[in-house]
């Protein structure tokens, strides 16, 4: 990563000039230095936010320092952008501006493709829940498939088993749907029950529910139990509470 700056949570000061509070120090054997002390002062910050013009300022300048910030809920620092040179900065700018139109177009193309891309493997997600449980409705089916195939959400269709229609991370979707929409889960976690303790509570239900729609229409009514459905489901089902 190379120099990196510190956004800090709390206002600190310089271990050298005693200036602050500082909104930017680095780190010199543990302690805070300003920008100024550590011979950083002659940069300017670019804030995150553009691909093209964080690319170009970084690759322009000679000297850069990477700018980051301590995210306590995740327990992590978070880039939130360049400290460059002034004049690569503005050489940057220049060129994003000079080819901005080509790179909106290309953008617009892009959108496109992956929508395509995302009716496609949806519909694809939505055959091979139908395919695991012939007895699922279709539309709800459909609905499961479009819920967990968002681009950009972090759900189960978005991993790298769900793109591949992995048999368990397709019945992990199927079973999260019914988790929130045919058991009372999502009112217990309501009444402040743990989640663990919600899940545990809605397993059975949620086996009886996925075991119904694994029996194809010529095994009987939509109670009945395929002994080895049943025990796949059970199976499945232990391994995700």
């Amino acid at each position: 990563m190379g120099l990196v700056v510190i956004q800090p949570l709390k206002g600190r000061h310089c271990a050298e000039c005693r200036q602050g509070p500082l909104e930017m120090h680095v780190l010199e054997s543990g302690v805070p230095v300003c920008l100024d002390c550590a011979d950083l002062g002659h940069l300017v910050y670019l804030q995150r936010g553009s691909a093209a013009l964080t690319r170009r300022a970084r690759e322009g300048s000679s000297l850069f320092a990477v700018v980051v910030r301590l995210n306590r809920r995740h327990s992590r620092y978070e880039r939130q952008g360049l400290l460059v040179e002034e004049d690569a900065l503005a050489r940057a700018e220049s060129a994003c501006l000079a080819d901005a139109e080509a790179r909106a177009r290309r953008r617009a193309r892009d959108a496109v493709r992956r929508a395509a891309e995302d009716v496609r493997f949806t519909a694809a997600l939505a055959a091979e829940i139908v395919r695991l449980f012939p007895r699922c409705p279709a539309g709800r089916a459909a609905g499961i498939a479009a819920h967990a195939s968002v681009r950009g959400s972090g759900r189960v269709g978005r991993t790298a088993a769900g793109r591949s229609l992995e048999e368990g991370a397709v019945t992990a979707a199927v079973r999260a749907s019914v988790r929130h929409l045919d058991t009372g889960y999502d009112a217990l976690l309501t009444a402040g029950v743990a989640r663990h303790e919600a899940r545990a509570r809605v397993a059975a239900e949620i086996d009886a529910v996925l075991a119904s729609w694994q029996t194809s229409s010529g095994e009987g009514p939509p109670g009945a139990v395929n002994g080895r459905a049943a025990r796949q489901t059970r199976h499945a089902g232990r391994k995700r509470r």
